[in-house]
């Protein structure tokens, strides 16, 4: 029977099919492509139909506005609604002194010139905040892949200097395993990547001819790759 130490059977190597494990990891500092805004529309009233379509109306507004940026906005999307009423805190019985009313909205732009003029407009609006922006890379971003393709250079880099010191050389790739997770999402908000820039606003505001667009610095995002790599090298005594 064959008892020559096989890759599968000696997964930590032996003399003379002696491995390496190194680590490889990518650090890169990108601009944001996309830029994350979320926008929250309120409406009062003591009646349910006129707080409802005081809602309709000023949502209506919102996303008719959002619009008129075309090509500069990638995205738009509903989220939560609500509608609820208020009740009385003194008195017999339950109630009802007024309904309130919100519906969230997210908008996701490109043109960062843009950026600035739209939330200025928005937060203009009346019962309306403005959150954000998030900033972010595309799922889909190469940054992504180069990040792990510099990551791989670097363990495949790395092993070959140790073997060069132990005076011998690589020979094949037994595993890699990717370890890092790129752009990792920050806490606070869906998943994008980045910080908040405060441009919140609740309630009127000046007239708009009164209030410059505001001027918004993208954030640079960091994205990280790692991963480990095993190799098995030619013992010093075969090399060549």
């Amino acid at each position: 029977m064959d008892t020559d130490p096989t890759p599968a059977a000696t997964p930590y190597g032996t003399p003379a099919a002696p491995r390496l494990a190194v680590r490889g990891e990518a650090h890169l500092e990108v601009d944001p492509e996309i830029a994350r805004i979320g926008i929250t529309v309120h409406a009062r009233g003591t009646d349910r139909r006129d707080a409802l379509n005081d809602l309709t109306r000023r949502n209506t507004t919102v996303l008719d506005l959002i619009k008129t940026y075309g090509e500069a906005v990638e995205k738009i999307e509903t989220g939560a609604f609500s509608i609820s009423p208020e009740l009385t805190k003194h008195g017999r019985g339950e109630r009802i002194r007024a309904y309130h009313g919100r519906v969230h909205t997210t908008a996701e732009l490109t043109d960062f010139t843009a950026l600035g003029e739209l939330t200025t407009r928005l937060a203009d609006l009346d019962l309306t905040r403005v959150e954000g922006p998030w900033w972010a890379l595309r799922a889909d971003s190469p940054i992504h892949r180069q990040a792990r393709q510099q990551a791989v250079r670097e363990a495949v880099q790395r092993a070959r200097e140790y073997a060069e010191a132990l005076g011998t050389g690589l020979a094949a790739l037994v595993e890699l395993a990717d370890l890092g997770a790129d752009n990792a999402p920050a806490p606070g908000y869906g998943g994008f990547a980045g910080g908040m820039r405060s441009a919140v606003s609740y309630g009127g505001a000046p007239d708009l001819t009164e209030a410059p667009p505001l001027d918004l610095e993208p954030q640079r995002q960091h994205v990280y790759a790692q991963v480990n790599a095993r190799f098995t090298m030619t013992p010093p005594e075969l090399r060549p």
